[in-house]
């Protein structure tokens, strides 16, 4: 069986594989003079050192089974915590990680290089930043050559974020059909008419469109006319310019402006977080996922106490806010990022292996799970043993909290809908989680009807 990660099969220039548990990377020795020149003109140096391109170290190979015989180096880079693809990114993050990739294609054309891939998947946020991963996207720079990268970033960056910003942020769902990015043509067509007072939308993506049109039947037609060097960082301070000046600000949705004091008293809050640390102390995670995390106020929590965290929520507002404080105070344990859990990243691309579920891509060693179970049980009609057994199979340590109807963020949800849900009680919660879970602890929230369970899979 092959041991190469199956999103790395499109680059000739060499794979990721994975090796005693690690994630490795192969250059091929058709690639070893660009990487060569990568190192040798501190390009590799710079982009590391500012925290822009991941970090390797050289180990003695080839150690894949994978094509040994084209094996020029293999690479040890620094480990991803967490793999996250650019759908389940917020706006800033996306934005963010545009804005990186402009900086390095730049820094890449002042070092007699060039980008020559600008997806968005090799992004990823480690420790709070936006981190370039592919070691093998530089290429010589040859005089009068266009950016070969030009429709792809287009495609997986700025016709995203514009839809984003312009139409509805959540257009950014649209990169789950289209993993090679957003079809020009397809974003023009979604844009309103007020884009195109922005010259470079105009330029960049309207005529980019238009230019694709033109030339689509002409086999071998090249996507722009050579560029000088300076026409060529022309073309990158133009999309750094147009990137930048757009923005989405949360307007606020049925949940974006909730806070805990909206269902708490002062008292209950402060309840309720003391049971949180104590659990916390308790299981003593190094990673956690926060289900439902709101704008993050329990990740940090976590955090505080030495986890490293995913925030999830489904609401693009929250996660907006919740990036917002984390890129404010610099903190380095928390990625904020976008989850339906009714509709989960599924496993897409080539085969079905490109891009993985959720949970093929790792498993947290507590699951947080507060003021949940309502929105899912009773705004998506989940049944309360679907929900248990799911949650199992992601974690074997779970906090969990029980939200009853009579709590004012029920009633809310019930109040435009019959009440179809005989079993959604304290004893029918506890009945359906008996089936895969061992309650260990059960404490009621001071001052609310609320009630904070610590559990733990049962045969773990």
């Amino acid at each position: 069986m092959s041991d190469v990660l199956g999103a790395s099969f499109r680059d000739p220039s060499g794979f990721v594989f994975r090796h005693e548990g690690r994630v490795h990377r192969q250059v091929n020795q058709c690639y070893a003079e660009d990487f060569e020149l990568l190192l040798s003109s501190g390009l590799y140096e710079q982009l590391t050192q500012s925290g822009s391109l991941v970090a390797h170290a050289q180990v003695d190979g080839p150690l894949s089974k994978a094509a040994p015989e084209i094996h020029y180096r293999t690479l040890l880079p620094d480990s991803v915590p967490f793999v996250s693809y650019p759908y389940e990114w917020c706006f800033s993050q996306l934005k963010d990680a545009a804005l990186l990739s402009l900086r390095i294609a730049r820094a890449a054309l002042a070092a007699g290089m060039t980008l020559k891939d600008a997806s968005a998947y090799n992004v990823q946020f480690v420790a709070g930043q936006p981190l370039f991963i592919d070691t093998l996207s530089f290429e010589r720079y040859r005089e009068g050559e266009p950016w070969v990268a030009y429709r792809q970033f287009c495609q997986h960056f700025l016709a995203p974020l514009a839809l984003m910003a312009i139409r509805d942020v959540r257009l950014s769902q649209l990169l789950r059909v289209h993993l090679d990015g957003i079809p020009l043509d397809l974003a023009t067509s979604l844009l309103p008419a007020r884009a195109w007072l922005r010259g470079g939308l105009l330029m960049h993506l309207r005529v980019h469109a238009s230019f694709q049109r033109r030339h689509a039947a002409s086999a071998g037609a090249r996507e722009a006319r050579p560029l000088s060097r300076q026409a060529f960082d022309n073309l990158l301070v133009s999309l750094h310019s147009v990137v930048r000046k757009l923005d989405w600000e949360p307007e606020g949705s049925e949940w974006a402006d909730y806070t805990e004091g909206d269902s708490y008293e002062p008292d209950a809050l402060a309840h309720k977080q003391r049971l949180v640390e104590g659990h916390l102390a308790a299981v003593a995670p190094a990673t956690l996922w926060d289900l439902g995390a709101n704008v993050g106020v329990y990740s940090r929590l976590a955090a505080s106490a030495g986890a490293g965290v995913i925030s999830f929520d489904v609401d693009p507002a929250c996660v907006e806010q919740n990036y917002h404080g984390v890129r404010e105070t610099r903190e380095k344990r928390i990625l904020p990022l976008l989850l339906d859990l009714t509709n989960p990243s599924p496993a897409i691309g080539w085969a079905n292996a490109e891009r993985g579920t959720l949970g093929s891509r790792a498993r947290p060693d507590l699951l947080l799970a507060l003021a949940l179970v309502h929105h899912l049980a009773i705004s998506n009609n989940v049944p309360l043993p679907r929900i248990a057994a799911t949650l199992a199979d992601m974690a074997d340590e779970l906090v969990i909290e029980f939200v009853p109807k009579s709590d004012p963020k029920v009633e809310t949800l019930l109040a435009t809908r019959r009440d179809v849900f005989p079993e959604y009680t304290g004893e029918g919660f506890e009945a359906a989680f008996a089936e895969h879970w061992d309650i260990l602890a059960r404490d009621a929230i001071e001052g609310s009807e609320r009630t904070l369970y610590r559990m733990r899979r049962k045969g773990r």
